[in-house]
C-alpha cells in the first residue's frame, strides 16, 4: 500500500485488509511518503498494534516506486496491491485467490466502486462509475466476468512479476496499466472478476480533482507516445472535445471581428454542434441523472455533477494533449501533497 498524506483514510483502509479471511499467513507492507500530516505517526502506531504491519520507506512518494519496494520486501507468493484512499469489500482476497487459480491467470481485478460523503465527493463517485463519465475500463462499469486489457489495484502472482520486471518506476500515472501490458505481451492473462469489489474515495474537492485528472492524462499521453495504438481509442475522447473547444473559441474570434463572414463563417459554425451536443449531454447528466447509477441526489450534488463532469474530460483532455506533445516529464499527481482530506464518520 503506498501511503502519502492518508491521515483520514489510511487506518479504515488498513482495518479492511487486515480483517481479510484467508487460509495461510499475510502480510500488509505500507510504502511511506513524506506526508505532512501525521500519517507516517499513525502508520507506525498500526504497525506497533499488529505484526503483520510492516513499513518501508518511499522518500521519492512515486507510486511506482513505493510499490516496487513493498513487493521487495514482501515474502509471499501472491501481491495484493491496495490503497490507502480505498477499503476492500469483506471476503476480497479470498474471493481474488481462489479466481487466480479458477483461471490461472497472472493478475486478477474487480470493479472500483467510487463512494463520497459529501455532494462533490457523491458527484464525482456517480462519474467514476459512469460510461459519461470515466467509462470504458471493465472495473468501472462492471462488464462480464473474462480477459481484461487491465485490473484495477490487481492481485498478482509474485512470479510473473519477478518476470516482467514489476512496475515501471519511470511512470507516475498508469503504472498499472503498463505492467498489465507487459504481462499480456509476455503471454500471461489478465482477469476481471466482478464478484471482486473495492470502494474508492475520490478526492474531495475541485481543485484538487482537476489537479488528478490533469497528472492522469499527461501520463496518458506519455504511454501513447511509448506505446502507440496499444493503448485504446477511448482515451482520445477528452483532447478530441478539448480540440473542439478550442477551435469553437477561434471561429468565434473570426466570426465576431469579420475574418469569417457569409458562406465561409456558415460553413465553420458546423464546429459548434458537437459542443451545443456535450453540454446537452452534461445538463442531461446532471439534473437528470442519465447514463449514471439511479438513487437519491441532492440538488448540491446535481449541480456539482454539472461542473464536474468537464472538469474531468478537459482536465484530462489538456493533459493528454500536453503529455503527447512534449511528454510527461516529471509531473506528478500533487493532489494530495501537504493536505488534509475529509474526515470519516
Amino acid at each position: 500500500m503506498p501511503v502519502l498524506n492518508e491521515i483520514d483514510y489510511l487506518e479504515h483502509a488498513v482495518h479492511s485488509v487486515l480483517s481479510q479471511d484467508v487460509d495461510g499467513p499475510t502480510e500488509l507492507i505500507l510504502a511511506l511518503g513524506p506526508s505532512s500530516d501525521g500519517t507516517t505517526t499513525l502508520a507506525q502506531r498500526l504497525a506497533d498494534a499488529d505484526e503483520r504491519v510492516r513499513l518501508v520507506q518511499n522518500p521519492q512518494a512515486h507510486i511506482p516506486v513505493g510499490l516496487n519496494a513493498a513487493i521487495h520486501a514482501s515474502r509471499y507468493p501472491t501481491i495484493i496491491r491496495v490503497d490507502a484512499h480505498s477499503e476492500l469489500s469483506d471476503g476480497y482476497a479470498r474471493r481474488a485467490l481462489e479466481t487466480l487459480k479458477r483461471t490461472g491467470a497472472a493478475n486478477v481485478g474487480g470493479v472500483m466502486r467510487a463512494d463520497g460523503r459529501t455532494p462533490f465527493q457523491r458527484a464525482v463517485a456517480k462519474l467514476y462509475n459512469a460510461p459519461v463519465g470515466l467509462g470504458g475500463g471493465a472495473y468501472h462499469g462492471g462488464a462480464p466476468e473474462g480477459e481484461a486489457e487491465s485490473a484495477y489495484l490487481g492481485v498478482m502472482r509474485r512470479e510473473v512479476l519477478d518476470e516482467v520486471g514489476l512496475f515501471d518506476e519511470s511512470i507516475r500515472r498508469g503504472e498499472d496499466w503498463e505492467l498489465n501490458l507487459r504481462i499480456r505481451q509476455a503471454g500471461h492473462r489478465v482477469w476481471f472478476d466482478p464478484a471482486l469489489s473495492v470502494t474508492y474515495w475520490p478526492r474531495e474537492s475541485w481543485w484538487r480533482l482537476a489537479r488528478q485528472f490533469r497528472a492522469t492524462g499527461a501520463w496518458r499521453g506519455e504511454l501513447v507516445r511509448r506505446y502507440g495504438r496499444s493503448n485504446s481509442l477511448r482515451f482520445f475522447a477528452p483532447p478530441a472535445l478539448v480540440a473542439l473547444v478550442v477551435l469553437a473559441l477561434i471561429t468565434g474570434i473570426l466570426q465576431l471581428t469579420g475574418v469569417l463572414h457569409g458562406l465561409a463563417g456558415m460553413i465553420c459554425s458546423v464546429i459548434y454542434l458537437p459542443l451545443v451536443a456535450y453540454v446537452l449531454l452534461d445538463l442531461a447528466v446532471g439534473f437528470a441523472g442519465v447514463g449514471i447509477a439511479a438513487g437519491p441526489r441532492s440538488l448540491h450534488e446535481r449541480l456539482w455533477t454539472l461542473a464536474v463532469l468537464p472538469t474531468m474530460h478537459i482536465s484530462w483532455g489538456l493533459g493528454f494533449l500536453a503529455g503527447v506533445l512534449r511528454g510527461a516529464g516529471d509531473t506528478v499527481d500533487a493532489s494530495r501533497l501537504g493536505s488534509r482530506n475529509t474526515p470519516l464518520p
